[in-house]
């Protein structure tokens, strides 16, 4: 957020500061990035509200699919493995990467799992593809080709990317909230989404969500500290208050209301449930190869995004667009896709949600120190975690979205065309396609193209050709029959 990012840092360390916070303000360079203790306890408490529907919402996606066998994923289960995974990779990424970049199941990912993976293999020989595919991710990175890989993008390019995140998770937003929805058929229409559920906006869940953003954009604008956090708690107050009263039918996903037993025993079955070979038996080799393909490039090329765009936003880069030490969060990245698969919750990825927490301020990675720790609370209060209704919480997800866009867009060069369409696509298709991977594949296909027809292909690096090639193929793969 433009307000926190450009606050002064605080004044060195008083001799009467307690050592505590000394030793935590030392080791995550808090005041060293313009940052206060205070505002990574808000920036971790506004992810962790911004993200928790993904307790919620893994568990259903991984549980309404089959096997080959037939079987299915316990919710119970699904839901302690979620909130591991979650916690145990966002720990990792505040101590490891020192960086506000939270981490869960990643939603493109675990749709691939369950749609294309588990329906060829049983749900052990699915995780343990989603092992190896984190396995190579480190691989990647222990070579450095990861690194070069993200330092080859040209900096009006990450613009883009920063751009397309921003319009991402604000469609993100509006869809969760039922602000505006899918229509059902579609495919007899010229319009895929529309204002509503009917076309027009009715009922409380939308009102609280209206009420939420208008109360979030107020608070910006006056420079409140904690604005989103005071925003999301407020809206879950009057939720819990409507649905109590007014006995709403659905507000999707989450229901606010206090639940009648607040903790809940966590379900560790299916940690562990993993065979890292065995799909390749019942799918062959080159069609197994494939799936853990296609798991990587979405694992890579998401966090990717994510990283770029949120880094950048939380200024954590250099005039260069490029983060220090950016290979421990990279690094952690890749044990994160490992541990969701061995956790039988789907790969783990950044989430872009992290933006909510960057916007109240967070700079380093204690914001994440917050955000796990209440992920291991959710463990045991499940029902407390998933009372927020996403109505609650999307409006920090479209105040964030345009503060990306306000920061971003003015630092692409439009007059040179060869970055500034690439850049163009990239910022369109992720919302359009309603994917990170999809934008980058498409923005860096049209980068390579663009500068060859233009007789620069020399000022574009291998690495962005070897990419933009492995895109293509990729988007190939259908028409050559390796789907």
């Amino acid at each position: 957020m433009s307000t926190s990012a450009t606050a002064k840092a605080p004044a060195p360390e008083e001799p009467g500061t307690p050592p505590v916070y000394g030793a935590l303000d030392r080791f995550f360079k808090i005041s060293e990035r313009g940052s206060t203790l205070s505002r990574e306890i808000r920036g971790g408490f506004a992810t962790f509200f911004a993200m928790a529907y993904i307790i919620v919402l893994n568990p259903i996606i991984l549980g309404s699919a089959k096997d080959m066998y037939g079987h299915q994923l316990d919710n119970g289960q699904l839901v302690t493995a979620t909130a591991v995974s979650a916690a145990f990779s966002t720990l990792l990424m505040g101590v490891i990467g020192n960086v506000p970049i939270a981490l869960a199941a990643g939603l493109g990912v675990n749709t691939v799992v369950a749609l294309q993976l588990a329906p060829r293999m049983s749900w052990p020989d699915a995780m343990g593809m989603v092992v190896l595919a984190g396995f190579i991710v480190m691989l990647l990175v222990a070579t450095g080709l990861r690194e070069r890989v993200m330092n080859a993008v040209p900096l009006g390019l990450r613009k883009g990317i920063s751009i397309g995140i921003g319009l991402f998770i604000m469609l993100i937003g509006l869809v969760d909230s039922g602000f505006v929805s899918r229509i059902p058929d579609a495919a007899q229409t010229t319009v895929p989404l529309q204002l509503g559920a009917n076309g027009h906006l009715s009922g409380w869940p939308v009102l609280v969500f209206v009420l939420g953003t208008l109360l979030t954009l107020a608070l910006i604008v006056r420079k409140v500290p904690g604005a989103i956090l005071i925003s999301i708690v407020a809206m879950t107050v009057l939720a819990v208050v409507i649905n109590a009263v007014a006995k709403v039918p659905s507000w999707g996903l989450t229901t606010p209301k206090w639940p009648g037993n607040p903790v809940s025993t966590p379900d560790f079955g299916l940690i562990g449930q993993v065979s890292l070979f065995g799909g390749f038996s019942k799918v062959g080799v080159l069609t197994g190869v494939l799936f853990v393909f296609t798991v990587l490039l979405s694992c890579f090329f998401d966090a990717m995004g994510t990283i770029m765009g949120i880094s950048d936003e939380a200024k954590l880069t250099d005039a260069q667009g490029q983060m220090p030490e950016i290979n421990k969060v990279l690094f952690v990245d890749g044990i994160a896709v490992a541990a969701g698969g061995a956790s039988s919750s789907s790969a783990t990825t950044c989430f872009v949600e992290s933006t909510a927490g960057v916007g109240e301020g967070a700079r380093t990675g204690f914001a994440n120190i917050v955000t796990g720790a209440l992920f291991v609370v959710a463990l045991f209060l499940t029902p407390v975690a998933t009372m927020v209704p996403s109505q609650a919480a999307t409006p920090a997800l479209l105040a964030v979205g345009f503060l990306i866009l306000a920061g971003a867009v003015r630092d692409i060069d439009w007059a040179d065309y060869t970055i500034a369409i690439p850049a163009f696509i990239t910022m369109v298709m992720m919302p359009f396609t309603y994917s990170i991977t999809n934008g980058i594949g498409m923005g860096f296909i049209a980068f390579a193209v663009l500068r060859l027809v233009a007789g620069r292909g020399r000022e574009v690096p291998v690495p962005m050709y070897v990419v933009a090639a492995v895109f293509a193929f990729y988007y190939l793969m259908p028409a050559l029959g390796l789907t």
